[in-house]
């Protein structure tokens, strides 16, 4: 990374030309370096500042001792303004979708980590067949109720149980234990 500032008596059609021969150069080099991707935007924009004091220069002297510099074509319709696009349009493409995809983000997760919560004490049924769990919670009193939710006593439920994944317990680290429960005869 390197800083490069041009000085001298320029009337405005040489300051001109000056100005956006080091545009064109910021926009192709400016981008090379961790800390120069970061930089480079300020730069471009402090050089645009620096471009309106240079149109506000007098117009060249008729009887000067040489020719004025050709000003060429405006910054972005040379080559180097066209390099450039590829990492305007990036920074660009970054500087949106960071915030989209935090929105995104918090509007697809805003159910929490995709599984019910089940409480002991609750009832519930399996969707999916065993070992595999998809686990919803049942009114006890339903015929959808399967199993009865409870905490388990020791290190593992009681023979006959099984373990609910621990996704489904209210802080998401302790496995739950499911109780069959018998259907009523009619």
């Amino acid at each position: 990374m390197r800083f490069l500032r041009r000085q001298g008596v320029l009337c405005r059609t040489c300051g001109l030309a000056v100005a956006r021969r080091m545009q064109a150069d910021t926009l192709v080099q400016g981008w090379w370096g961790p800390l120069s991707m970061l930089i480079t935007p300020f730069v471009l924009l402090l050089n645009v500042g620096e471009l309106s004091r240079i149109r506000k220069l007098p117009p060249p002297a008729t009887a000067a001792w040489r020719p004025p510099l050709d000003p060429g074509r405006p910054v972005l319709r040379r080559p180097a303004g066209l390099v450039a696009l590829v990492p305007l349009l990036a920074l660009a493409g970054l500087v949106l979708a960071v915030p989209l995809l935090i929105v995104i983000g918090m509007a697809v997760d805003s159910g929490g980590n995709g599984h019910v919560t089940l409480k002991p004490g609750s009832c519930a049924r399996n969707l999916a067949d065993w070992p595999q769990q998809d686990l919803r919670p049942a009114d006890c009193g339903s015929p959808d109720a399967q199993f009865r939710v409870y905490w388990p006593d020791g290190p593992a439920c009681e023979p006959g149980d099984y373990d609910a994944y621990p996704e489904y317990s209210e802080d998401g680290g302790l496995s739950l234990c499911l109780h069959p429960v018998k259907k009523a005869k009619n």
